[in-house]
């Protein structure tokens, strides 16, 4: 959407007190999946619990149910949110349910969550996140152009960040903090820049708890070297357009090859890539790790 989980030590903390969720007496509960008499499918009505509309993740699941001949499931909008809201209800009850899901994303840290094997590779394999730039940002703005192209982390860093907005710090405070503790890695992507004043750049943003975290902290960096930074959170679809269109400056969120696959084919000599700024990310389906089923393959009745 190898490593799929960030194991950073502050999110492990959040996963200490939590049931393990996985006890025998639940392989047979009809609500879990397992031999009882319900199947899966029954269980959570068919539904899978997906995020906003416009999202790579759920073409990808459309796809998905394509792939596996899934004709009787449907897959329910809303947002990132409102997915981790619904998680959380059905875990805490120890209910089943399917979720779409992505890593680095904090709920890994605070549940014990799996993904489903994809063996048709509907949601292809790992992927990266991508800075990408409208055309002419390295001449309008080569400072900002440097220091996006310098700009890399790992699921690690992010998590600390997400771990931190998660639980209720403010995310402009969760970014500073990070950076604070983090000088010698921030000095690398300003390395060689020279300060500028007061020039304006405009980053666009998914909602995703992973995008929330970069962009705040890269807007605290580029404001450190003089520019005005607008942040800007849209859906994928509009994203990609802000940059294409030039009404966006850059974005931190592009995933690819798969999740934006879409938009960058659509797209395609009206955007710059700057480079990648987080390997080893993934998508797919996602259930708590009580539940007794491993593959999408099993959803199919």
């Amino acid at each position: 959407m190898t490593k799929k989980m960030f194991g950073l030590g502050a999110a492990a903390l959040l996963a200490v007190g939590l049931a393990a969720c996985g006890s025998d007496d639940k392989a047979g509960d009809s609500t879990s999946g397992g031999g009882g008499t319900a199947s899966v499918g029954e269980s959570v009505d068919y539904k899978i619990t997906g995020i906003d509309p416009g999202a790579g993740i759920m073409e990808a699941t459309d796809r998905a149910l394509k792939d596996y001949d899934l004709k009787k499931w449907d897959v329910t909008t809303g947002s990132g949110a409102a997915m981790t809201a619904a998680l959380k209800k059905a875990y805490d009850a120890e209910k089943p349910i399917i979720i779409t899901g992505w890593t680095p994303h904090w709920k890994f840290a605070k549940y014990d969550l799996k993904y489903l094997e994809d063996p048709k590779e509907s949601y292809g394999g790992e992927e990266q996140i991508r800075t990408i730039g409208r055309t002419g940002l390295a001449e309008d703005l080569p400072e900002a152009h440097q220091i996006l192209s310098n700009f890399h982390w790992t699921e690690e860093d992010m998590g600390e960040v997400m771990v931190a907005i998660q639980e209720g710090e403010k995310e402009d405070v969760a970014a500073q903090n990070w950076i604070d503790a983090n000088a010698d890695k921030v000095a690398e992507w300003t390395d060689g820049v020279e300060k500028v004043d007061g020039d304006a750049i405009k980053l666009a943003y998914v909602a995703w708890d992973s995008e929330i975290a970069s962009h705040n902290v890269v807007k605290l960096v580029l404001e450190e070297m003089g520019y005005k930074v607008t942040l800007t959170q849209v859906e994928a679809g509009p994203l990609w357009t802000a940059i294409a269109d030039g009404s966006a400056d850059a974005s931190l969120a592009a995933w690819l090859p798969v999740t934006h696959e879409t938009y960058a084919k659509k797209f395609d000599g009206k955007f710059e890539e700057l480079g990648t700024n987080m390997e080893g990310v993934k998508i797919g389906l996602v259930v708590p790790a009580y539940m007794d089923i491993d593959s999408i393959e099993d959803l199919k009745e």
